[in-house]
């Protein structure tokens, strides 16, 4: 393991006024979001609306430091058959991989999984890395609820984002760390935060034991948030605040970089959060966005699955690439989506 380059990699990752785009749909996922702008879910489809987000110059140029990509997407050419790994390097950002194999219900724990996808995982990871992929990623679902999290949910999606760690390291490629803790219930904001800090402690115990190098890694966690179904939701000011109080509580200095992920929140909700962050510093981490449909959801709307909306459904990407690199670095402001509008 050459630590310098990962750790090269992992702040490039990270820096200031750029972020992740994942663009790591399950073929499931996308099918979902392509059935509500009215397109089919082919794999043309899939490929040339992806070519469009990686040709879009401007956005991946200047906001974005690397890409996500689905196993099906990471060997796909382009229309003119440049491998797409390769549009993304030539506009100067960094290509990677999800490698999880989603989840599967956890025994003796009702309602709660656990992800799957570390038999054979050395293997991949040495064909992803030969086709360009200098980072991967793997997700952990923690869902709160009546009696859940278990202590066994915790511990063992943290054990196999451990193991799944060690795994890319050995094989020179930069792990994104993804702890969920989802947004989709009643909750408040309080039991957020204290749900989350158990995950994280739990995680980063896990890190160490698995002698993982937190210099050559990136986390990627879920905000101090409330539920979507809260009847109080907290404030832009008390998520920025209640989240880097937990960072600054849970993740080590060592680490390069913190890339939130979305996880549900509007595309602007998850802008204004990054940026009022952003007035809390200074950090000891690199802080910015690693966003899904907070980023796709405009361009999907705008691209609509025909050729003559490419060049908006580019504008729309480019438009909330540059949001959140602005957020960023804590120069967003809601005026600058009216000017846009």
């Amino acid at each position: 393991m050459n630590l310098t380059e990962l750790n090269k990699i992992a702040t490039a990752m990270v820096a200031s006024g750029k972020g992740i785009l994942a663009a790591d749909e399950s073929s499931g996922t996308i099918k979902k979001r392509f059935d509500a702008i009215g397109v089919e879910s082919s794999e043309e489809n899939r490929r040339d609306y992806r070519e469009m987000l990686f040709r879009a110059k401007d956005a991946m140029s200047q906001y974005i430091s690397g890409v996500i990509l689905y196993d099906e997407t990471i060997w796909q050419n382009a229309k003119d058959g440049t491998p797409l790994v390769k549009l993304i390097e030539q506009a100067g950002a960094i290509p990677g991989i999800k490698v999880d194999e989603g989840t599967q219900a956890l025994p003796m724990c009702p309602g709660e999984t656990v992800t799957v996808g570390l038999d054979k995982l050395a293997e991949r990871l040495k064909k992803y890395y030969e086709r360009g992929a200098r980072f991967a990623k793997w997700r952990a679902v923690i869902d709160i609820g009546s009696g859940i999290p278990s202590m066994t949910a915790i511990s063992v999606n943290a054990h196999a984002l451990a193991r799944y760690a060690a795994l890319c390291q050995a094989a020179q490629i930069v792990p994104i760390v993804e702890p969920e803790v989802l947004m989709d219930g009643d909750h408040d904001i309080e039991r957020c935060y204290e749900v989350t800090s158990r995950v994280l402690n739990k995680t980063f115990q896990e890190l160490r034991v698995q002698r993982v190098a937190l210099e050559g890694m990136v986390l990627k966690p879920n905000m101090a948030i409330s539920g979507k179904k809260c009847p109080k939701q907290a404030s832009v000011e008390e998520v920025a605040e209640k989240t880097i109080r937990l960072l600054k509580a849970c993740v080590p200095a060592a680490v390069p970089g913190i890339a939130f992920l979305s996880g549900g929140q509007t595309d602007e909700e998850a802008t204004a959060h990054l940026n009022a962050m952003h007035k809390l510093g200074p950090l000891p981490w690199g802080l910015t966005f690693s966003y899904g449909r907070a980023l796709q959801a405009a361009p999907q709307k705008a691209w609509s699955g025909k050729p003559e909306n490419v060049a908006a459904g580019q504008r729309a990407f480019s438009h909330r690439a540059r949001m959140n690199g602005l957020a960023s670095k804590g120069e967003w402001q809601s005026s600058l989506e009216q000017k846009a509008a």
